[in-house]
């Protein structure tokens, strides 16, 4: 199995992601029954009950550099597991708004910091060649858990009736369990171990174990062992790093900007004021999870074949076509079918795009010494988004038309397709320690 063993730790990590995409869009069937349960004003219910998981995530995000650093990716992989596992019991069991937000807040911590260590690890054990469509596996595993959610609480909701929305959470549990006894079979990041004063034996020995088809191990060693000399106490903001902290900066903003969680964790309530039958809104979210899934595997296929930008430009024009659709639906009067198409199309525009190229994106343009702090700013200015966005969500939706918000997100598409033409540089098939060079300021 040696051969195999870069594909099968690469899958295993990723599957923080198949819990990532699940806890984040479960909620989305326990929404309403929630707000009814414990008869929440639209303000609490966005800011506690629908946000709390994100702010957990903007502080796993923006603090998981820290354990990755000092712990190691691993050892972060496995906590992530457990708070996961947490969190699902938890919140499926809670008596209370308070203590359903607290364990909310608690997945959402892993959340945050999956989306830091898992990029990272990958990135760091792949070749040049592949690690697009490896680091890729992790925006996969999202879209797969978000596909397996909306199929879980569309079933739940048909079998068991009142109180389903416990079980809709509660069941994570059990991927949570099985991801976190997986990753213990993974070793550790050998670009980690010499960061961390692992001899070249042990660093080579690993990269070997990894990958056993590595040519010129030992050239692979000098370059990371090189990337590393007179860098040990570099600060992430020390101005040599500005051009990787802009792009990635940029890059997690504009994926906000889309609107991609508004609908994914609203969609059901999108549809009601489209007009579709409250019991029909769950099953409605199904065709998102399944373009998503769809479309983010042939992402994966092109990420390292048409590269990261050539992927962003398609994204951006699929954005701005089906945003507008969707805000033309809402104005002409439409049939709800027809929100559901612009949606679904919304979403596949999204998976083939910002979806694929985000993380692979971001984990690959900060230097060895930096790159666990800089995918925790990129990671962390996604969510801080994220959670403004959600939070807001119900107070703009009884506040505004469908038009409006679908218009907005629509012109900020136009923004990021500039941004991408003009500004965003092609990563595809160039070693971590090249784009150090074409990246950052040399001395």
């Amino acid at each position: 199995m040696a051969k195999n063993n870069l594909t099968y730790y690469s899958i295993v990590v990723a599957l923080a992601g198949f819990l990532f995409g699940f806890d984040t869009i479960v909620i989305s069937g326990a929404d309403q029954p929630i707000q009814k349960l414990w008869d929440t004003t639209p303000l609490f219910h966005g800011a506690f009950i629908m946000s709390m998981a994100l702010w957990g995530t903007v502080l796993g995000a923006l603090f998981g550099g820290i354990p990755c650093n000092k712990f190691g990716r691993k050892k972060t992989l496995f906590w992530i597991g457990i708070l996961y596992a947490a969190s699902a019991i938890g919140s499926g069991l809670a008596p209370d708004p308070y203590t359903f937000s607290f364990f909310r807040f608690i997945g959402g911590i892993g959340v945050g910091a999956s989306s830091v260590a898992a990029p990272v690890y990958i990135s760091e054990i792949a070749p040049a060649d592949r690690r697009g469509r490896l680091v890729a596996l992790y925006q996969f595993n999202i879209v797969f858990g978000i596909l397996i959610a909306f199929l879980s609480n569309y079933l739940i909701g048909q079998f068991i009736g009142d109180g389903s929305w416990r079980w809709m959470l509660g069941i994570e549990a059990l991927p949570a369990l099985i991801y976190t006894f997986m990753v213990l079979g993974v070793p550790n990041s050998p670009r980690w171990v010499m960061m961390k004063g692992g001899s070249e034996e042990e660093v080579k020995s690993l990269l070997q174990q990894i990958n056993s088809g590595i040519q010129n191990v030992e050239e692979e060693v000098l370059a990371i062992k090189s990337s590393l000399v007179n860098k040990a106490k570099d600060s992430l903001f020390s101005g040599k790093y500005s051009k990787s902290i802009m792009l990635a900066f940029f890059l997690a903003f504009f994926n906000q900007a889309s609107g991609i969680n508004f609908v994914l964790y609203y969609a059901p309530r999108i549809f009601e004021t489209a007009g579709i039958a409250a019991d029909s809104a769950l099953g409605a979210s199904i065709p998102i999870g399944i373009v998503n899934l769809i479309f983010t595997i042939l992402g994966m296929y092109l990420i390292d074949r048409l590269g990261r930008k050539t992927l962003m430009i398609i994204g951006s024009l699929g954005y701005i076509l089906t945003l507008l659709g969707v805000a033309w639906a809402f104005y002409s009067g439409g049939e709800g079918f027809i929100v559901v198409a612009f949606v679904s199309a919304f979403v596949g525009a999204h998976a083939i795009g910002q979806g694929a190229v985000i993380w692979v994106f971001i984990s690959e343009i900060f230097p060895n010494t930096v790159r666990d702090g800089g995918m925790s700013l990129g990671s962390g200015t996604h969510w801080v988004f994220a959670a403004i966005i959600t939070l807001i969500t119900p107070t703009v939706i009884s506040s505004f038309s469908g038009t409006t918000i679908f218009c907005f997100f629509a012109f900020m598409m136009m923004l990021q397709l500039f941004w991408t033409l003009t500004i965003m540089p092609e990563t595809k098939g160039v070693e971590l320690e090249e784009l150090e060079k074409m990246l950052v300021k040399q001395e």
